[in-house]
């Protein structure tokens, strides 16, 4: 089952136990993020790029209502069928509807997160209808039965070992230390579930409103078999996925996968625009798109907005030095790392994801890994700053007199002396520099952290003494 978000700080002083996971995180993380900065550094201006794929993206949003209306426009006059979902519960009953519309029994899907928020997989096996993933990683965690940690790399969070392991008990895998042989045997196994298949389901990357194309980017091919060889494809995807123009497209498609996985350009790029024709008889029979809000609007009247322009690259938890610590599950949300901080809350409501926009050092790396330059930092602090009218009533007092003492110089000065006397001599009351457990109501520090010893003299003295007249 998935962990809470609420049980963020539990679920982090797991993860740092667990050497599996740290080997892991070094193995997986370390090599996307050099691979992503080595791609960056092929291009001649990275900046303006990402400035242009930025600009691409907040035009869609500021245009979102009338570019949606063009997708269904363009897709209906196509043959094929445009759905809308105002929620996750309305989402899985179209995709239910659609199947018993066709017979489905069978049924294989290329990696989508949406499908993951909407908690899809198990709705249909209530509803009898066998669903298998076709990526490798989701295939791993859905024969695990566990959850993907990553939007881009669902099992970074297990070792080579452990992912051995999993397909020899659940598939029966011959003993192997071999990664080619570990995936040639998924791959056999698999090709029988594409050709068999009543129905493909897909997410989709981007939606290219001036044609009504969803374009699919992956790198092992499920993609393209997932939605041209069933009669059937259902791509169920967020609204905020649209974008204007092809030209849009040309320049995001760029940085997508230097930012994904260091890559200049992914393996496979889908495009379709509907059911087959006489004309183009290549693809599926039948064609659903159904585009899925499930809170979306919510955060697009609000100041938030800017969250919706995340184009799933994975590259803000590549970059984060939280994540790299505590994995992906431990937020307890399909979104993790430092978007999923903000997405989660957003989504969720703030009561129930409340410590993830404090689990972030602010330190920046994530806005300057981000492709489309989200100010991923601000976010986290205006989401503190709404999370802090709810918090206790000696929180507020102390905030407000912190406050307080910061607008007056004296009472700050005098104040700073009187902290370096007592944590001076806490400090060498028990042996250390630094403190390790401070008193009610400051414990909550010292908790998980060291609490360094205040300086014995402050700057404002020193450049008295040694600067002052100069």
């Amino acid at each position: 089952m998935q962990k809470a978000p609420n049980l963020f700080l539990e679920s982090a002083k797991a993860a740092l136990q667990d050497r599996n996971l740290k080997t892991a995180l070094e193995r997986g993380m370390g090599n996307a993020n050099r691979q992503r900065l080595a791609a960056m550094a092929e291009i001649s201006d990275a900046q303006a790029l990402r400035q242009q794929a930025r600009g691409a993206r907040l035009r869609a949003l500021h245009d979102l209502p009338e570019l949606l209306e063009r997708v269904e426009a363009n897709i209906t006059q196509r043959g094929g069928n445009v759905l809308w979902a105002v929620d996750a519960a309305e989402a899985r009953r179209h995709v239910i509807e659609i199947c018993r519309k066709h017979n489905v029994r069978t049924a294989v899907k290329s990696k989508s997160m949406v499908t993951e928020e909407i908690e899809l997989l198990p709705a249909l096996i209530d509803a009898g209808i066998d669903m298998v993933e076709t990526d490798l990683g989701e295939y791993i965690v859905q024969i695990g039965n566990t959850h993907p940690s990553h939007v881009v790399m669902p099992i970074v969070h297990m070792t080579k070992e452990q992912v051995r392991t999993i397909m020899m008990d659940k598939i029966g895998m011959p003993f192997t230390d071999d990664a080619g042989e570990m995936t040639a045997y998924v791959r056999k196994r698999l090709r029988e579930d594409f050709l068999q298949a009543d129905l493909g389901m897909s997410g989709g990357n981007f939606i290219i409103a001036e044609t009504g194309t969803l374009v699919v980017v992956t790198n092992e091919g499920n993609g393209r078999l997932t939605t041209s060889v069933p009669p059937v494809h259902v791509a169920v995807v967020g609204i905020e996925k649209v974008i204007p123009t092809w030209e849009d497209f040309a320049t995001l498609i760029q940085l997508l996968p230097r930012s994904a996985s260091g890559q200049r350009m992914s393996v496979y790029g889908n495009c379709f625009q509907g059911p087959a024709t006489a004309a183009d008889p290549d693809g599926p029979e039948h064609f659903y798109l159904i585009l899925v809000d499930n809170g979306r609007s919510n955060i697009y009247a609000g100041e938030y907005a800017e969250a919706l322009a995340c184009i799933r690259c994975g590259a803000c938890l590549n970059a984060c030095p939280i994540y790299q610590q505590v994995g992906g599950l431990t937020y307890g949300s399909v979104y993790a790392g430092p978007i999923g901080s903000i997405v989660t809350p957003l989504l969720k409501g703030p009561d129930n994801a409340a410590p993830l926009p404090f689990a972030s050092s602010l330190c920046g790396a994530c806005k300057a890994a981000c492709p489309v330059d989200i100010n991923i930092p601000d976010m986290l602090l205006m989401l503190r700053h709404d999370l802090q009218h709810k918090q206790e009533a000696y929180w507020r007092a102390g905030m407000k007199g912190y406050a307080f003492a910061f607008s007056h110089p004296l009472l700050y000065q005098a104040g700073g002396k009187l902290a370096a006397m007592a944590t001076d001599a806490i400090a060498s009351a028990t042996g250390g520099e630094n403190i390790t457990q401070l008193p009610f109501p400051l414990q909550g520090w010292t908790d998980t952290r060291d609490f360094p010893a205040f300086a014995p003299q402050s700057f404002h003295d020193w450049w008295r003494e040694n600067r002052a007249g100069n």
